[in-house]
């Protein structure tokens, strides 16, 4: 991802989370000697929403088929030369590493990749690109404007590059948002660091 996605992504989750800091700190008290259960960073912020996408046998699948689960979600593109296997073989290895530590509370959890570039990401390949990190990796692809819905409510920057003689490119915003079982935006996986990380954080928050 560039600079200039780097920046509208970070100005974009600044809006949304600064207010709700703000807001939690204006109410917390000072007298209490007892530490409160902590709240979840995302608690409250305007991510995600309904969408209806197709899955690797082009069949309809939507945001409210995963009700009473938790979801991963991950938005990029199979053609991505670096940062998305990356960032995907660490969410899915942090994934693999809690569903082994804690199996039932994994059964619960959804992870889903959609990707942004659906021109190229046919059902067949987005369902390919998902497989090659693990069965339990669900691949999501739709038309251009499904995709740019989906995409705006879950505040992820994307945008194509210039045609080259190789193809081209896309940039992106670099998240993997764990969401909760009602479709609600916890936390951000830290899918920069160790899987261990990422395993680490599922199991601060899937409960």
């Amino acid at each position: 991802m560039n600079r200039r996605a780097m920046i509208k992504t970070f100005r974009g989750l600044t809006a949304i989370i600064l207010p709700l800091t703000l807001a939690l700190g204006a109410c917390s008290g000072g007298g209490s000697t007892e530490q409160a259960a902590p709240r979840p960073p995302l608690e409250g912020a305007a991510i995600g929403g309904p969408f209806t996408l197709v899955d690797k046998t082009g069949k309809a699948v939507s945001w409210s088929d995963f009700d009473g689960k938790y979801r991963i979600i991950y938005f990029g593109y199979s053609f991505c030369p670096d940062a998305c296997p990356i960032d995907v073989q660490k969410m899915m290895q942090g994934f693999a590493l809690f569903e082994k530590a804690q199996p039932q509370l994994a059964a619960q959890v959804q992870p889903i990749f959609v990707t942004i570039d659906p021109a190229r990401d046919t059902p067949q390949i987005v369902g390919e690109f998902a497989a090659a990190f693990s069965p339990r990796l669900l691949g999501l692809t739709g038309t251009q404007a499904q995709i740019d819905a989906a995409a705006k409510s879950f505040a992820i920057y994307h945008a194509k590059g210039k045609e080259t003689e190789g193809g081209y490119l896309m940039d992106h915003s670099r998240t993997a948002y764990l969401m909760g079982r009602k479709g609600e935006a916890i936390a951000m996986l830290p899918v920069d660091k160790a899987p261990q990380d990422v395993a680490a954080e599922l199991a601060k928050w899937v409960k």
